[in-house]
């Protein structure tokens, strides 16, 4: 299972935390901004409400003042109390007209400003005798169109109060232009489709800017539940409510405006600025996460080549300090410091094992030469006995010359001419010991005579030819020696005729201890040749049953002072 970088784990987690604080974030900002903006839209309503109803209240209070004027111009003569009203009139032109009635409703007079009342009023909607003493000393009507002149019908709001003048007036009615409070009234805006109306105390509409809508059936308010509930600011099924009493009137105004267009959209606004934001941090997240990677990873992922390399090849590595981090840092040096040590350790045990593997051929040259000295004798002493002299001198001549090549000064690679020399001195004191029921014969290329081998490399293999493969033949055996350059290498090829073995008596003879008898010096010379060239070099052998046996030496090709021979 392959690992993940560092790198991306490192980009992932800087991700899923950025991203998880900022929606957590953005969820609870957004959470609080709605709460907040609802509050603030329960605030502006209640102030847009609280404006109108002291405008409202202003225009109540201008009837008010008007109206204590007028009751006080009652009391004048005929003479001084016209010349008033007409000036009145002109200064005052939001005033449409001034009327006295008699207690029985009948009007007694009227003041305008141009216009004068018909002959014969049929309705009139600014006075009503019946309300009256129901209502007691002075009400406000609810805006209605004057209807006593002819041909001009101004939208007024009555207040009436009672007098008792000289010329027998009970009531006075003040009619004052609704124009410019409904103006107000409709201009008034909370959010795109907020408005506000006037209410009575009963529930019935004063004023509503959408009139005609309500008259038309198209809409509707809950005046009733309106008119009960108390002066404040409620949120209700997605609207908010404001009420307000107008000081001084019977009249409320009422302010109404919608969550959605206040403040869902205000916070869909801000969610879409909000993903945005938050796109834009996890962008620069994600770009100072790829730097902080960088910054961390890269110096990492140097060293983790520098490692590899080590590995790949430690004897000539040369360690190049990486740079990052002071953590990277104090890693980079300390393993700068493993590998200096590692490869002083290695060579250290190079050359323990170069002292091993000295040590090694001496105690093999120790078991071979008393080995083939014990043979050698053996085969003098039988001759003596036979009182074959003379061939037992020739033969202890032939062994001086054997130890004289074999000792070589002290060198452990000779001239492979000199073990040339070896093999035959050696096969010739064997013919006298086997009454010549073998012949020998030598095939080498001139070429390679001048190249190094290991001292005693073929003696131990013939020694073996004849000891195993001839000595139980019954015709006359035959050992043939090769030398060959094959490549770079050099082989040594010894062949018999004699009985041939067994794959299995090929593998034991590879498995030879000290100990055993017979086989040693095979086992022997092949291990001298890998301690020596390494685990590409030795002997193999190829036998067959009845038909004989070969082994071949390979060894590489080594001339004068490019091998240790001491």
């Amino acid at each position: 299972m392959k690992r993940p970088r560092l790198t991306g784990l490192l980009l992932c987690a800087i991700t899923v935390i950025t991203a998880g604080a900022l929606v957590a974030a953005v969820a609870l900002f957004i959470n609080r901004y709605r709460t907040a903006t609802v509050q603030t839209a329960r605030t502006s309503s209640a102030q847009a409400v609280s404006q109108v109803a002291d405008t409202v209240g202003n225009y109540v209070q201008q009837m008010d003042d008007a109206m204590a004027l007028l009751a006080d111009a009652m009391d004048e003569p005929a003479r001084q109390r016209d010349d008033f009203l007409e000036a009145f009139l002109k200064i005052r032109p939001e005033i449409a007209a001034v009327t006295t009635y008699n207690a029985e409703g009948e009007l007694l007079h009227c003041w305008s400003a141009g216009h004068t009342p018909r002959e014969n009023i049929i309705t009139n909607l600014s006075f009503d005798t019946e309300r009256m003493e129901s209502m007691g000393e002075r009400i406000v009507t609810a805006p209605h169109v004057a209807t006593i002149f002819e041909g001009w019908y101004p939208w007024v709001v009555t207040m009436i109060d009672r007098i008792d003048a000289p010329d027998g007036a009970c009531f006075v009615a003040l009619d004052l232009s609704f124009s410019s409070i409904s103006k107000t009234i409709a201009n008034v805006g909370i959010g795109q489709h907020g408005y506000c109306f006037l209410l009575d105390q009963q529930g019935n509409l004063v004023y509503h800017p959408q009139q005609q809508l309500i008259y038309a059936g198209l809409k509707s308010e809950d005046t009733a539940r309106l008119a009960a509930a108390e002066n404040d600011t409620f949120e209700e099924n997605g609207v908010i409510y404001s009420i307000q009493a107008v000081e001084g009137s019977p009249w409320r105004v009422v302010g109404v405006s919608y969550v959605d267009e206040q403040v869902n959209r205000n916070v869909a606004q801000l969610a879409k600025m909000s993903i945005v934001i938050v796109l834009a941090v996890l962008a620069a997240a994600l770009l100072a996460a790829a730097l902080l990677a960088r910054i961390v990873t890269r110096p990492l992922q140097n060293l983790a080549g520098e490692m590899e390399r080590f590995e790949q090849d430690a004897d000539q590595f040369t360690y190049q300090e990486v740079n990052g981090t002071r953590e990277v840092g104090e890693l980079s040096a300390s393993f700068g410091h493993m590998v200096v040590r590692i490869q002083q350790l290695m060579a250290t045990v190079r050359e323990e094992e170069i002292n091993l593997r000295k040590t090694e051929l001496k105690a093999l040259q120790a078991q071979i030469n008393p080995h083939f000295l014990y043979n050698t004798l053996d085969s003098i002493a039988w001759m003596c006995e036979r009182g074959k002299n003379a061939d037992a001198v020739q033969m202890v001549h032939a062994l001086a010359r054997l130890f004289r090549i074999s000792i070589s000064k002290g060198h452990e690679l000779i001239p492979i001419a000199r073990e040339i020399e070896h093999a035959e001195s050696y096969l010739q004191i064997q013919k006298y010991r086997y009454k010549n029921q073998f012949t020998y014969h030598f095939q080498v290329d001139p070429a390679c005579t001048e190249y190094l081998c290991n001292k005693i490399t073929l003696q131990p293999i013939i020694e073996n030819a004849i000891t195993h493969g001839l000595d139980l033949l019954v015709d006359e055996g035959h050992i043939e020696v090769e030398v060959l350059q094959d490549g770079e290498d050099i082989l040594f090829k010894v062949t018999d005729n004699g009985v041939g073995m067994e794959p299995e008596q090929v593998r034991a003879i590879f498995r030879r201890e000290p100990g055993d008898r017979t086989g040693i010096g095979i086992k022997n010379v092949n291990d001298r040749l890998r301690i020596y060239f390494g685990e590409g070099y030795g002997l193999t052998i190829d036998s067959v049953p009845d038909e004989g046996t070969t082994v071949t030496v390979r060894m590489p090709r080594v001339k004068e002072g490019s091998y240790e021979t001491k």
